[in-house]
């Protein structure tokens, strides 16, 4: 069993052949997906795969380079559109400073609006973050002080000094595509050197494509190449890491269920 605890399945990459991503993840044994929001005004699509897919669960947030479009969402807002039974976390949402499609502040204003929807809720945060370590950090810190959160980093591709704050305060950590990288060393080294009850895998689909597809169109199929890679990473076994890549996806989304709870 392996969940692709992050994808992008409500975009039209997707649009002519679901049915065939539907059948190859679960010809490759992916029996979960988490299709995380990017921008609140999908939010419908992203449900009605939901609706459509029991095995595909949603998540409810603004992505850091639409935050200059959404710089007044109150967590209120987020707060109301997370109700439904399918929406089992909050993001993605966090800084990029990559890309700076939208500008520092209101990332950050719009990053803790998310923070404060995941300390209402008590749902997890996911979050996204490029090249603004030092700000997550403290964002994270001052807040987490105030009313501990749950959460994870998503497609973690950040400093060691990051991965080792996560953690510190119970955070999941999120292995992509990326680990199969032939340039990812030092990110190879950051997932060897964490905790197997922390660690989730994902596809980030229909990005960053693990080898042997790599530059080609992701899907949550490929999460199976991740989990081989981690497994070869951590020098245990295959079985182990999606048991337990799948049991912590449940474990952190406690809204989510493998047992049938939700019946649509």
């Amino acid at each position: 069993m392996l969940v692709d605890s992050h994808c992008h399945l409500d975009y039209n990459d997707f649009e002519e052949d679901m049915d065939d991503v539907i059948a190859n993840m679960k010809e490759n044994g992916v029996t979960a997906a988490l299709n995380a929001g990017n921008c609140i005004n999908t939010l419908d699509a992203q449900l009605q795969l939901s609706e459509k897919y029991p095995f595909i669960y949603t998540a409810v947030g603004v992505h850091p380079h639409n935050a200059d479009e959404f710089k007044t969402i109150t967590s209120q807002e987020i707060i109301e559109k997370s109700i439904h039974k399918k929406i089992v976390g909050i993001g993605e949402c966090g800084l990029d400073y990559y890309y700076d499609y939208s500008s520092k502040e209101n990332q950050r204003q719009v990053f803790i609006e998310h923070i404060k929807a995941a300390q209402a809720t008590g749902l997890p945060l996911i979050i996204h973050t490029r090249d603004a370590d030092d700000d997550m950090i403290d964002i994270l810190s001052q807040y987490y002080q105030k009313k501990p959160f749950l959460g994870e980093i998503h497609c973690f591709s950040g400093s060691l000094k990051l991965a080792e704050f996560a953690l510190s305060i119970g955070f999941y950590i999120s292995a992509s595509g990326m680990i199969t990288f032939n340039k990812s060393g030092e990110l190879r080294e950051i997932f060897a050197n964490t905790p197997l009850e922390k660690l989730l895998i994902e596809t980030d689909s229909p990005f960053l494509a693990p080898v042997p597809h790599r530059g080609h169109r992701n899907e949550p199929a490929n999460v199976r190449y991740v989990a081989e890679k981690l497994a070869q990473i951590k020098n245990i076994s295959f079985e182990e890491i999606a048991k337990a890549t799948s049991e912590n996806f449940y474990h952190l989304f406690r809204k989510a269920s493998d047992k049938g709870r939700y019946d649509f």
